[in-house]
């Protein structure tokens, strides 16, 4: 339920009727907007009496939301969420690229694709240090050493840095990192989730590989319930039926997710597609769409990569697709 007040409304009158409303047993949270102020409320409001608050002179409108996520609605908070990484700021008209390679190998490596992605546009810098494989075979990362490298790129270009967890006992290393990634295979690790809502740190939550919209809200929620409301969604693409591309990116998910919820949409073309010659055209396409953010992979030698070299774009390819997407950016869908 969502109580909207009249503007100007009495601050002693607002206060008075939050104050019985947790007396109910009732969580409140207050969202001010550029029109309007909206009290959400969090709990078992079925006895609350809706035409009782709806008679208060303060009270414009009360509305009673029928989807279980409630943080993240939009109803909940009408004007888009802006967040700010290290004064990068993502969503709210803030469009970011984030870029970088798949997983950190090497100073290197790191380094140079830093620079390269800076230099072409980007605003902050992904690299992935622990690594989930579908095979224990594969590469797994530097882990610990991997942030030190992504920790020195950043001092060398001043971008803030994306990398994923994967374990509640890793978040010690995470300490300096810009933003911390949930990947999709733990978009329902709901005790990681929980843990991450007791954090202040942005958290780019991708959607599972065949997780629904509403789901990935869901996930969105856990983290908001602990009090952490820094959260960037992250379209990756979902598993179907076709097997020309590694899944299928679900850009549909982009205007849907905007109408839903206040979060926001970053989209990455490369996880989804697994082809590099795809990622251009998807990275535009999400643009139009409207999204946030696109994050792409990008590597200095992709035929060597040790983890996802048939998706990554070389530097010069990611300066071609960056001044594409800047290209498109004002005819975005909003």
């Amino acid at each position: 339920m969502v109580v909207i007040l009249k503007p100007n409304a009495d601050k002693e009158q607002v206060e008075n009727l939050k104050q019985w409303l947790q007396s109910l047993g009732i969580e409140t949270h207050m969202s001010v907007g550029m029109t309007h102020t909206i009290i959400g409320l969090i709990g078992d409001t079925s006895n609350v009496d809706m035409d009782l608050i709806q008679s208060l002179d303060i009270v414009e409108n009360v509305q009673r939301i029928q989807e279980p996520f409630k943080n993240a609605n939009r109803k909940f908070h009408q004007d888009d969420t802006i967040v700010d990484v290290a004064g990068v700021k993502i969503g709210g008209g803030n469009f970011q690229i984030i870029a970088g390679p798949c997983s950190v190998e090497t100073e290197e490596q790191i380094c140079y694709v830093a620079e390269c992605v800076k230099k072409s546009g980007a605003g902050l810098l992904r690299g992935g240090a622990f690594k989930p494989r579908t095979s224990p075979y594969s590469f797994q990362g530097l882990k610990a050493e991997g942030i030190q490298l992504l920790l020195e790129a950043k001092r060398n270009t001043g971008l803030p840095i994306v990398s994923e967890i994967m374990n509640i006992s890793h978040l010690p290393l995470f300490e300096d990192v810009d933003v911390i990634q949930v990947g999709a295979r733990n978009m329902q690790n709901f005790d990681l989730l929980k843990e991450l809502g007791m954090t202040r740190k942005p958290i780019l939550l991708k959607r599972g590989l065949a997780n629904t919209l509403q789901e990935l809200l869901m996930s969105a929620e856990y983290i908001m319930a602990g009090g952490n409301e820094n959260v960037i969604l992250c379209e990756r693409g979902i598993r179907t039926f076709e097997t020309y591309t590694r899944n299928t990116l679900d850009l549909s998910a982009v205007p849907v997710l905007r109408r839903l919820t206040h979060l926001p949409i970053v989209v990455d073309p490369s996880h989804a597609t697994g082809y590099s010659y795809l990622v251009k055209p998807m990275a535009l396409a999400a643009t139009v769409a409207g999204a946030d953010g696109i994050m792409v992979e990008v590597h200095n030698d992709p035929a060597h990569a040790l983890c996802d070299g048939p998706q990554s774009l070389t530097p010069e390819a990611f300066d071609q697709l960056a001044k594409g997407v800047f290209a498109v950016r004002p005819f975005a869908c909003r």
